[in-house]
């Protein structure tokens, strides 16, 4: 008997409900196939052929290009179709670098995980290919074309997420490659250092740059006082990796552990958003107030920045003046120890833990004079605290160190899409009460979705906003003002698709997780004495002290592409 929007897979008959292709549906039958070229956030590439199925004719076709028909038999697990994705595995492997103990993505290889998986032990083909070389061009980023699989993840990442455009296929059948234009160095490219290829990549062809190694060396070095700032995203994106849940904030172990690993002084990124939304919401008000150089754009992404620099550079007076938090914090760091030295200690040297790979390239532009000495991601973090045995979930949670060691939870929220707008609005608004903010939380600021718009009064007026994540979408959003179809008095733009805690420099986790993630940035918001940025009496003292007569050279840029 056959029964109406039913697919029988191996035997179990499995509703059809909406599902895109066969693999989804599989999927949701409790099956997971192989897979490297399929990310259900792009689109269907079906080059791979790892996913594979038959039907009851012993027809072969790709799980992930196929859509679910009603009365299809479907296998998933013949001798036919393991014999069939073992062969393809051997020769990925036969053109593959093979280091596989010494590769930086070594156990988290989608490569590597299958061949274990179909217990292949030895590859029946030669590896004739000259090896290709390197591309160490770019701060954020290493390039290793010997580990391609030629899956097309970073490809469509960049050019269907990210709009980019800075990588594509190259060449023909076996000649075939991944290829910047004229095949230049990634750092001569499009690129915008956003790294979302290397978080798409499923093998160690992209991979975040490691910079750990000198910065241990840093830490050991007992003539140099070492600092550094943690931003919010991270608190949410590193517990998954070392045991703990998804989302869990885990700001006080990741303090403990940097005092273990031997930092003299630890502190909260949220302390230097906090600044960045005072001096946002003031640069807002007066271009509202003057009505010149509007829509304002958000400048706390650098990616986002370099987006504009390469690809708008007639809307770079668009953007914001403010520095990013880290390159605010950074500087009033360095202003406050640059006299301030512990005994012993000859030279302060600055890191910034980020969720991004975009801050290491910001790190090191001209126009930021080197406050902060060096980034290093969640992902390398995980790396120094496996590398020094520590456990994190073992640690007791410990504060951020003084002289700053209060942040609002509207800086906290910075790491989440919408939370840079939703903390200047409480500036602007500048009511901090729990009406006034829960009418904020529910304008529309809240939420994954890649185009959010606020509309919200002020004085006789209104202010209009869009909330921007994903590169695609802020080309959309601004093609869209550049025709006269939008209008905004600001927009916020991040880089990566929910925000900061899903930077290139994090875990890689899909939208569910994303989702916890962000929740766990507003539970540290609502758990928070201090709501609102204006309130942090730790910016005020540096209003009254540090930055007295310095604000403008320390808190804004004047970027030279502009």
């Amino acid at each position: 008997m056959q029964l109406e929007n039913m697919i029988e897979i191996d035997g179990i008959p499995v509703k059809i409900e909406g599902e895109r292709n066969l693999l989804e549906i599989i999927s949701k039958s409790g099956i997971k196939l192989p897979v490297f070229c399929y990310h259900s956030d792009l689109s269907i590439y079906g080059a791979c052929r790892m996913c594979m199925v038959e039907d009851e004719k012993g027809r072969m076709m790709a799980a992930c290009s196929t859509v679910p028909r009603s009365g299809m038999k479907i296998k998933t697990n013949t001798s036919r179709l393991r014999k069939y994705r073992k062969s393809i595995l051997e020769l990925l492997l036969a053109s593959h670098c093979r280091d596989c103990t010494t590769c930086e993505n070594s156990g988290k290889c989608t490569l590597q995980e299958l061949a274990v998986q179909f217990g292949i032990t030895n590859v029946r083909f030669n590896n004739d290919k000259t090896e290709p070389k390197r591309d160490e061009s770019s701060p954020s980023i290493v390039r290793d074309p010997s580990k391609c699989i030629l899956c097309g993840d970073c490809v469509r990442e960049c050019n269907e997420i990210q709009r980019v455009g800075a990588i594509d296929f190259a060449f023909r059948g076996s000649n075939a490659t991944i290829s910047t234009a004229f095949n230049k160095p990634i750092a001569e490219s499009l690129c915008v250092n956003c790294g979302q290829c290397a978080a798409a990549c499923p093998t160690g062809a992209i991979i975040v740059k490691d910079d750990t190694s000198k910065v241990l060396d840093m830490i050991d070095d007992p003539d140099v006082f070492v600092t550094c700032e943690i931003a919010p995203a991270v608190r949410v994106g590193i517990g998954q990796e070392l045991g703990l849940d998804v989302g869990e904030n885990t700001l006080g172990r990741i303090i403990a552990a940097l005092h273990r690993i031997g930092i003299d002084r630890v502190f909260d990124t949220a302390t230097g958003a906090d600044l960045t939304v005072v001096e946002e919401a003031n640069e807002f008000v007066e271009r509202i107030k003057n009505g010149e150089k509007l829509p304002l754009f958000t400048s706390c992404c650098p990616a986002w920045v370099q987006y504009v620099e390469k690809k708008y550079p007639e809307l770079i007076s668009n953007v914001s003046t403010c520095r990013s938090p880290m390159s605010m914090f950074s500087a009033v760091v360095k202003e406050y120890f640059k006299d301030k030295l512990p005994e012993g200690k000859k030279r302060h040297y600055h890191i910034a833990l980020m969720p991004c790979t975009a801050k290491k390239f910001e790190c090191k532009r001209d126009e930021f004079d080197g406050v902060t000495d060096d980034v290093i991601t969640t992902q390398e973090l995980i790396k120094m605290i496996k590398k020094s045995g520590i456990m994190l979930g073992e640690l007791e949670p410990e504060s951020v160190d003084m002289p700053f060691g209060v942040a609002s939870g509207a800086g906290v929220i910075f790491g989440v899409t919408g939370g840079v707008t939703e903390a200047v609005l409480r500036k602007v608004v500048n009511d901090n009460s729990r009406t006034a903010l829960a009418q904020i939380e529910y304008t529309g600021v809240r939420g994954m979705d890649g185009v959010k718009e606020v509309h919200l009064p002020y004085g006789d007026t209104e202010l209009h906003i869009a909330i921007v994540s994903g590169l695609a979408n802020a080309s959309r959003v601004v093609e869209g003002i550049k025709n006269g179809e939008l209008h905004y008095d600001l927009v916020e733009v991040m880089a990566c698709r929910g925000g900061c805690i899903s930077g290139a420099g994090q875990p890689y986790i899909s939208h569910r997780h994303r989702i916890k993630r962000g929740e766990g940035l507003y539970r540290s918001d609502r758990e928070s004495a201090i709501k609102c940025s204006q309130d942090n009496f730790v910016t005020s003292e540096l209003y009254s002290t540090v930055l007295k007569d310095s604000v403008h050279h320390l808190l804004h840029v004047q970027y030279k592409n502009s």
